[in-house]
C-alpha cells in the first residue's frame, strides 16, 4: 500500500476517534476513507477493518468517561450484556434484511431525534441521579437490545440513538448519555468483531495503525467532552445526526 494511503488513513482515523468518542458517528469518517483508499475491499472486509480500528478508540474512551464520570456496574453490565448479545444476532442476520428497507425508517427516526432535540432546549442538559430500580433496569435493557441488534443488522446512528435513548429514558445528560453509549458501543464492537475476524474479514495491519490513531483522537475527544461538557455535546450531537440525515436522504434519493 503507498505511503500516502497509508497516512491518509491514520489521519482520518484520527479524527474519526475524536469525534467518535464525544458523540459517536466515527464510521461516517472512517468507512467511507477505507472504501476510497482501498475500492478493492469486499463490504465485510470494510466493516471489520473500522470495526477493528474503532474498538481500540472506543474503549479508550470507555475507560476515560468511567475514571471521571460515575455510572452504577449494574447499568453498565446491562447495557454491554444486552448491547453484545443483540449485536451479534444482528451481524449474523445482516444479509437477510435488505438495506433499501431500513434507510427510509432511520431517516425519518433520525429527523424526529433531531427536531425534539433542537425545539427542547433543555434536553440532556440535566442529569437526575440514578436510582436503580427494576424499571429503570428493564429500561436500559430494552434500549439496548434493540440498538445492539440495529448496530449489528445496520449501523449508521447507533451512537446517536444510544445518546438519545438514554436522555429520553434514563434522565440522564448528554455527558453521561455519551459515557453510557461508549460502554454500549464497545460491546457492539466486540460482537462485530467476534463475528467477522474469523471469517477473515479484518486487515490486520492497517486495522492496528489506524486503531492508534483512533485511541490518540479518542483521547482528545472525551477532553473536549469533559472541559466544555453537557451544551458542547449537544452541538455537536445535532451536527453529527444532520450529517446523518444528509448523507441517508443523499441514499436514498440520489444514489
Amino acid at each position: 500500500m503507498e505511503l500516502d494511503i497509508i497516512i491518509s488513513l491514520i489521519v482520518f482515523a484520527f479524527f474519526a476517534g475524536a469525534i467518535d468518542a464525544a458523540v459517536g458517528g466515527g464510521g461516517l469518517i472512517q468507512i467511507p476513507a477505507l472504501m476510497g483508499a482501498m475500492p478493492q475491499l469486499a463490504p465485510a472486509t470494510v466493516f471489520g477493518t473500522n470495526k477493528l480500528a474503532s474498538i481500540c478508540g472506543t474503549a479508550s474512551a470507555a475507560w476515560s468517561y468511567l475514571r471521571k464520570v460515575t455510572l452504577p456496574w449494574q447499568l453498565l453490565l446491562v447495557i454491554g450484556s444486552c448491547a453484545f448479545i443483540t449485536s451479534f444476532a444482528g451481524a449474523a442476520c445482516v444479509t437477510l434484511i435488505p438495506t433499501e428497507i431500513l434507510r427510509p425508517l432511520v431517516l425519518i427516526m433520525l429527523i424526529v431525534i433531531a427536531v425534539y432535540t433542537l425545539l427542547k432546549k433543555q434536553f440532556g442538559q440535566q442529569h437526575i441521579q440514578f436510582a436503580i430500580t427494576k424499571k429503570f433496569l428493564l429500561l436500559a435493557a430494552i434500549g439496548s437490545l434493540l440498538i445492539g441488534f440495529y448496530d449489528g443488522i445496520f449501523g449508521p446512528g447507533t451512537g446517536s440513538f444510544f445518546i438519545f435513548y438514554f436522555i429520553r429514558y434514563l434522565k440522564v445528560d448528554f455527558l453521561h448519555a455519551s459515557a453510557l453509549s461508549k460502554v454500549a458501543n464497545l460491546t457492539t464492537n466486540l460482537a462485530a468483531l467476534s463475528f467477522f475476524a474469523p471469517t477473515g474479514h479484518v486487515l490486520l495491519g492497517m486495522g492496528l495503525m489506524m486503531a492508534l490513531s483512533n485511541v490518540a483522537g479518542s483521547m482528545l475527544g472525551v477532553k473536549m467532552a469533559l472541559k466544555y461538557g453537557s451544551g458542547f455535546i449537544r452541538i455537536l450531537f445535532l451536527i453529527l445526526v444532520s450529517v446523518l440525515i444528509l448523507r441517508l436522504s443523499y441514499q436514498i434519493f440520489v444514489g
